[in-house]
């Protein structure tokens, strides 16, 4: 039997078949891993967009709440006072242009931009700035102001060619309230700026700038071609949107993160905000120089450091200088690179010119110029007397309303014309004076409105502008013979008993104290007069007739009359010796006392704080301007006369031979050992107190006459007085005394039509027929 053989599979290629098998395992893993990799990806891709969102949301919020709230820190801006003219105005056409000149006004031939003038002998042609008032903006104004003798007498406008009823000359900027802040800029709205500027600015760092949506691919793409090149960093991809990011947001650390989120941000901003408020954020951002260790931001308050003017007023090659520093503040500083300077503003004026906004001539007109900047670039000149000061009031009129860093503006009463020239007269005096008092001499001075107590001017050392201690305000030092008017005045207040003519001794006196210890008081050159009227001893500033007057009148009249006059009677020890001024007052003190007297005995608290308006023009505080009658008008104006008196034939005689037109008032004060020498010297506008002396109390070998008295005779030299006439007050009667040989005085004519007729202001119209003229003084009573 004959097995049947199974037959034979065909043979197959086991090595295509494994390679198809594997090929396929291969293909199914490799779909396999895409599908994974797929859903890796997408759901990667989803937490990217998610995190992409959630931080556009976060930023988008940050950016959000900046720009619709305050943008960057701005500091309370603090101007000087505002001066308003009207025809009929005592003012005269050199006062008009000192405040022009301090305002920085430049002076032509023909005026044609604001912040120009021209000046005659009686006009004075001007283009007013624009400015922001408390009461709204008003434009620039250009107006004809004409003068004679008499003051200002008309105010023509030449755009109307009518005549205007009053004009506001514009403030000086101050200064920040804030000091020793990180940094500081003046905000300018975006349609302050010139437009020059921002063309300059644009073709300089950002030419597509109104083109790209934030960022922009092709000058990235330009700066890393150039970079490449070059083999470092030579160019910036940053369009103007980023730099405002990175300076407001972000920190400068070159990081691939901070650069990633300074393009988000940039989109955000291009996005949500016009390109025009863009411009404004950067514009008032970008990093300009240091001053003082303060950072300086922004062209506007760079403007003010480098040419002490508005930007409005800058050249063409000023602006061009600002912009070409936007590159590198520092390296292309004006002050300390000059050449480096020039050499990055020519480059600016000659891309303006490549780009039309220059025509060549202009181009080379701007290139040929110096830089031009302030011989010591600062913001303003700074007064840190008065600013603290001025802070005190903040804190206690304002208080809580006070809120610094939002761009408040405070208006004070600070007039620029006479704080200027208190501390160049303070400045020039100290060395001379310091021969004799030595080195270690020291001087402090307030002036303040007559009638309305408005500080003026205040100075707290011999180095006005720096800080340290404020002796106006806090060196509290004895008083000398200032205190004596005091005692007149309440003599004066009794009109029954006492006139400018009442006889008082001049004769040896000794007083016994509690204690038992005696005091013999005597005058300044150890002499007796015996009988003297009273006008004579308060000019000539004689120490017995005015104790021997203070006892007759009670040492509690006398304290009274001072508290009337704004002297807290915590002050004063009521004692004998305060009738010389044994007791202490800072100078500002001073200075309310000698307010209330001057003014008719009508008190205005002294003040510098004017107003205060927020960024949108909000009054936040405004001062009400309050006077009241402490003492009476009558005995106030007779002991204002006894002091005018006191410049003509007394202790402040120096001041005749040049000012005896002005009919001035004063007070001479020296202290024991000659301490504290002060002067207060009155005019038609102003009270100015003076104090002299040295910090460790030594003698300086000073009186109030050779002192203090000579300071004001300076500062008189540069501010032109205003002439003081007193209004005459009801019941002042004026009779003839003639001195009788123990010099007092009596009556010389009985015939009322013989007696002496005399003007207002002092000159002798007509005579007692039976006695010289030199002998014949002007005595009033009441």
């Amino acid at each position: 039997m004959t097995d049947k053989k199974t037959p034979k599979k065909p043979r197959t290629n086991n090595t295509a078949s494994s390679k198809k098998r594997s090929k396929n395992r291969s293909g199914s893993a490799k779909h396999s891993i895409l599908k994974r990799l797929w859903s890796i990806g997408w759901k990667v891709a989803l937490v990217v967009i998610a995190i992409l969102i959630f931080v556009g949301i976060y930023l988008d919020s940050v950016v959000k709440q900046r720009f619709e709230g305050h943008l960057f820190e701005l500091p309370t801006v603090v101007y000087a006072r505002i001066l308003n003219l009207a025809p009929g105005d005592d003012i005269s056409i050199q006062e008009v242009r000192n405040e022009l000149d301090v305002l920085n006004y430049r002076k032509v031939s023909q005026p044609h931009y604001p912040g120009e003038y021209s000046s005659s002998s009686t006009k004075i042609e001007v283009i007013r700035r624009p400015f922001e008032f408390s009461d709204g903006p008003e434009p620039d104004r250009h107006v004809m102001l004409y003068f004679n003798q008499s003051g200002l007498q008309r105010i023509q406008s030449l755009e109307k060619r009518g005549d205007l009823g009053y004009l506001r000359i514009e403030p000086k900027m101050l200064g920040m309230l804030e000091k020793g802040q990180d940094e500081q800029r003046l905000f300018l709205r975006r349609e302050q700026f010139p437009e020059v500027m921002v063309d300059a600015l644009l073709v300089t760092e950002d030419r597509n700038f109104y083109r790209h949506d934030g960022v922009s691919p092709m000058a990235i793409a330009r700066a890393l071609v150039a970079n490449i090149k070059a083999g470092r960093t030579v160019q910036g991809g940053s369009t103007l949107t980023q730099q405002l990011a990175k300076n407001i947001f972000l920190s400068s650390d070159r990081t691939l993160w901070r650069k990633l989120r300074e393009a988000y941000m940039a989109l955000i901003i291009d996005y949500r905000y016009s390109k025009d408020r863009i411009l404004e954020g950067y514009l008032n951002e970008v990093y300009l120089g240091q001053s003082r260790g303060e950072a300086i931001h922004g062209f506007g308050l760079a403007s003010r450091l480098y040419f002490g003017q508005p930007i409005e007023e800058l050249r063409i090659d000023q602006l061009a200088l600002l912009v070409g520093m936007v590159k590198g503040p520092s390296y292309y500083n004006p002050v300390r690179y000059p050449e480096r300077a020039k050499e990055r503003r020519d480059l600016v004026l000659k891309l303006m010119m490549q780009q039309n906004i220059l025509t060549p001539r202009q181009y080379e007109q701007a290139a040929s110029r110096n830089l031009d900047i302030q011989d010591n670039p600062r913001i303003a000149s700074r007064q840190p007397a008065y600013f603290e000061q001025l802070n005190r009031e903040l804190k206690a009129k304002v208080g809580a309303g006070f809120k610094s860093e939002v761009g408040l503006r405070v208006f004070t009463s600070l007039d620029p014309v006479s704080q200027d020239e208190l501390e160049k007269s303070v400045a020039r005096k100290i060395p001379d004076l310091a021969k004799v008092g030595g080195n270690e001499l020291e001087a402090a001075a307030v002036a303040v409105d007559r009638h309305s107590g408005e500080i003026r001017a205040m100075v707290g050392g011999k180095r006005a502008g720096y800080d340290g201690f404020n002796r106006a305000l806090n060196a509290s030092r004895q008083i000398g013979s200032l205190a004596k008017p005091a005692v007149y005045l309440t003599a004066l207040s009794q009109p029954d008993k006492y006139n400018l003519a009442t006889t008082l001794d001049d004769k040896p006196l000794t007083l016994k104290n509690e204690s038992g210890d005696l005091w013999a008081p005597r005058n300044y050159d150890r002499k007796f007069r015996g009988d003297v009227p009273l006008y004579l001893a308060l000019a000539k500033s004689l120490n017995v007739p005015t104790v021997q007057l203070g006892m007759q009148l009670g040492i509690d009249n006398v304290v009274d009359t001072f508290t009337r006059l704004g002297v807290s009677g915590d002050e004063i020890r009521p004692v004998p010796s305060m009738f010389l001024g044994s007791f202490t007052l800072t100078p500002i003190q001073v200075a309310q006392m000698y307010q209330t007297l001057t003014n008719s005995g009508k008190k205005a608290q002294l003040s510098a704080l004017r107003s205060v308006i927020d960024l949108d023009g909000k009054v936040i505080y405004e001062s009400i301007p309050r006077v009241s009658q402490t003492v009476e008008q009558q005995a106030a104006w007779l002991t204002t006369y006894a002091m005018k008196r006191g410049v003509l034939e007394g202790t402040g005689r120096y001041l005749r031979s040049q000012f005896g037109w002005a009919a001035l008032a004063g007070k001479t004060g020296t202290s024991n050992d000659t301490r504290d020498s002060w002067f207060v010297g009155i005019d038609g506008r102003e009270v100015t107190t003076i104090w002299v002396g040295r910090d460790d109390n030594k003698p300086t070998h000073l009186t109030g006459s050779s002192g203090a008295l000579r300071i004001y005779a300076d500062y008189l030299a540069q501010r032109v007085p205003q002439k003081l006439i007193l209004p005459w007050p009801k019941g002042i009667t004026t009779l003839g005394f003639s001195p009788t040989s123990e010099g007092g005085l009596e009556l010389d004519c009985n015939d009322r039509q013989k007696l002496p007729v005399w003007d207002r202001d002092g000159a002798l119209k007509k005579q007692c027929e039976d006695q010289p003229a030199q002998w014949i003084k002007r005595i009033f009573s009441w």
